[in-house]
């Protein structure tokens, strides 16, 4: 017979962080029933990657597995090729179902990092979708109007600024919803600018007879610039598929202030231990950061991998040691020379706009590997050499290196 902590305990554990409970009196009741609770998280493989962001909300949803509740995973196949629009002020590009399929196939080894696959239930909305007839469609689309779907906050500061809304747009929130309807869903997990979708979920649960799921949100965290959401598309996250050196130098590298929203929404510490790691009188930030750090990649990757990156943080960082595995980038020349933003570009694989702006912004030098010694790039169309380039390291930002070859 399935035991289960008392509903205090519980809600300690389970509400970590959280933001928005609609409404907690319905979760306690929930928790006193003392049943295997079904607690929904909603994936849209949009994208072939995950990162730190995407992972709040399946610890929140390990912590129900934990508690010994039922966690479903719901794999959007069929809301991904619509696009959530949450968040954006413009209409996303529409995906075909066959990258949808490319990308949903890394998800599942992606948050078996954080989730317990052997007790997950794991679901596709195109279960139902795919079976709906265009007159399901328009029945789904008559549970609720347009002036509440502009009640939306998105929705309402793009037509105010007669920005475009598709009208495929407005479906989602009943897609998300109606997938609460087809598992019958206790409880709901989402980032705060999902609440819309997630009472929407409550609504078509009522209008269909069932109870109304519990709604849980927890905040979108910061990308390694300490100021945006956390977005691979604009270079600040850190993805689940780094390498463990990578991902320990990538939580180094951010700012003090996020390290408590970090250590509350991305790691299991204890209430008492992070307030032993978050005072400076007790432990110093620097010290903090690397426990950040390994507790990050520990789970990632495993505590051995974790401990590497440490001594290789310490060693490249703080030692001011070069890694002894930089790779080797070959620097193919003409008539004997390479613009710098062709050399970046070329050893860093990135675009010529992007090796033009890291040079702009002093995030590129050349070391002499003997001697230590540093020469920032600043032109972007400055000429280098051979001799200038031989024996040498091209550093690009704070953790890449890469040993030069000209040919």
């Amino acid at each position: 017979m399935q035991t289960f902590a008392t509903v205090d305990d519980q809600l300690k554990t389970l509400l970590r962080g959280a933001v928005d409970v609609l409404d907690r009196r319905e979760l306690v009741d929930l928790l006193r029933a003392r049943r295997p609770l079904r607690v929904k998280l909603g994936v849209d493989p949009s994208s072939p990657d995950l990162h730190l962001g995407h992972t709040v909300q399946m610890r929140r949803l390990r912590a129900f597995q934990d508690a010994g509740h039922q966690a479903v995973l719901i794999i959007g196949d069929y809301t991904a090729m619509v696009g959530d629009p949450s968040g954006k002020n413009k209409t996303r590009p529409q995906l075909t179902h066959e990258e949808v399929e490319r990308n949903a196939q890394t998800y599942l080894d992606q948050a078996g990092k954080v989730l317990d696959v052997s007790k997950l239930e794991i679901r596709r909305n195109g279960e139902w979708f795919s079976k709906m007839s265009f007159m399901d469609v328009l029945r789904l689309c008559a549970r609720t109007t347009v002036s509440q779907l502009l009640e939306r906050e998105d929705f309402h500061a793009r037509f105010n600024g007669e920005q475009p809304i598709s009208l495929h747009e407005f479906v989602y929130p009943l897609m998300q919803g109606w997938d609460s309807v087809m598992i019958k869903a206790d409880i709901e997990l989402g980032g705060t600018d999902q609440l819309f979708n997630l009472l929407m979920g409550r609504k078509l649960q009522e209008q269909e007879g069932q109870p109304r799921q519990v709604c849980i949100t927890g905040p979108i965290i910061a990308g390694l610039d300490g100021d945006q959401k956390m977005s691979k598309s604009l270079g600040n996250a850190v993805g689940l598929r780094d390498e463990p050196n990578d991902m320990f130098g990538k939580v180094m590298s951010i700012p003090d202030r996020l390290m408590q929203s970090w250590f509350t929404l991305l790691t299991r510490e204890s209430e008492d231990r992070l307030a032993t790691l978050l005072d400076p009188a007790q432990t110093h930030p620097r010290e903090a950061k690397l426990a950040l750090a390994h507790l990050i990649t520990a789970e990632l990757h495993g505590p051995q991998a974790a401990a590497a990156g440490r001594e290789h943080f310490i060693g490249t960082f703080s030692r001011g040691e070069l890694p002894a595995d930089m790779p080797e980038a070959v620097v193919n020349l003409t008539d004997g020379a390479i613009a710098a933003h062709a050399l970046v570009r070329d050893a860093h694989k990135v675009s010529g706009a992007e090796s033009r702006r890291l040079i702009q912004q002093g995030g590129a030098k050349l070391i002499q590997p003997d001697t230590g010694d540093e020469f920032v790039l600043k032109d972007p169309n400055a000429t280098l050499t051979r001799d200038d380039l031989q024996g040498r390291v091209l550093k690009v930002g704070k953790r890449n290196f890469y040993r030069l070859r000209p040919a």
